[in-house]
This record gives C-alpha cells, sequence and structure tokens, in this order.
C-alpha cells in the first residue's frame, strides 16, 4: 500500500560555487511530496494524514520563509546572522538533491521514533519549480 501527501513552503538559497544564476540569492516555492509504502495497520491506515501533517509541517517550520545557508558561505552565514535574519545553516550545498536527502533523513528518524514500524519505504520529492524536481528514496 502506498499514500503520499504534499507540502509547500517559501524558501531562499544560493549556490556559491555555481557558475550560472543560482550563484545568486533567490527563492522558490518548494513542494515536497511525501510518498509512504508499507502495510496498513487493523484500522486500515498506513498512518493518519493528521498525524503525518502533524510531522512534516514541525520539520518544514524551521524553513518556511527562511534562506538555507550551506556553513560553509561565511559570507552569506555572517550576513543572515549579523543582521537577524531568518535561516537554516546546513552542512551541505542546498541544491534540490541535498535537500531531498536531508528531509529524507529528518522524516525517516520521526517516524521511527513513533514507531511506525509498518512503513518499509519512504520517497521524498522536493520540487523546487513545478516542473523540475529531485527524488531520494529509502
Amino acid at each position: 500500500m502506498k499514500i503520499a501527501k504534499n507540502f509547500y513552503w517559501e524558501m531562499g538559497h544560493r549556490l556559491p560555487n555555481h557558475s550560472g544564476a543560482c550563484r545568486n540569492l533567490h527563492g522558490h516555492s518548494y513542494k515536497m511530496r511525501v510518498e509512504l509504502e508499507g502495510t496498513p495497520d487493523s484500522n486500515g491506515m498506513l498512518i493518519d494524514y493528521f498525524i503525518l501533517s502533524n510531522i512534516v509541517n514541525e520539520i518544514i517550520a524551521p524553513f518556511d520563509h527562511s534562506f538555507l545557508c550551506e556553513q560553509t558561505d561565511k559570507l552569506m552565514c555572517d550576513f543572515l546572522q549579523a543582521n537577524n535574519f531568518k535561516c537554516v545553516i546546513v552542512p551541505f550545498i542546498s541544491t534540490a538533491e541535498n535537500i531531498a536527502v536531508y528531509f529524507l533523513e529528518l522524516i525517516k528518524k520521526e517516524l521511527e521514533k513513533r514507531n511506525y514500524n509498518n512503513i518499509k519505504n519512504i520517497c521524498i520529492r522536493i520540487y523546487e519549480t513545478s516542473d523540475v524536481f529531485a527524488e531520494a528514496s529509502t
């Protein structure tokens, strides 16, 4: 059995070592599709959509209307922190591919912590625009 739910947030970032336009400060209206696969419980549910929403929205909240900044991008980190802008500093380049892997790990840990042992596969799809995405799965 497979279920899925979409989540949305706004976030800025930049790719400091990119040779093209993405080197500049810019943002996206992100969409994340969370797809879970496994065996439904005795109530016929893999997970209650309300619970899934609570889990994922809590994870997304710090990222919404923030700037995702790679920790080695000292120029941006120093500027954002000195001016008290909302930012999330991460140990990876903020590509869609890396963001997908990062969210996959966060969601996986939270589901394991809550003992959702019936969920065997998690697939995260991060859309930066309506027609491009990166996907990571367990």
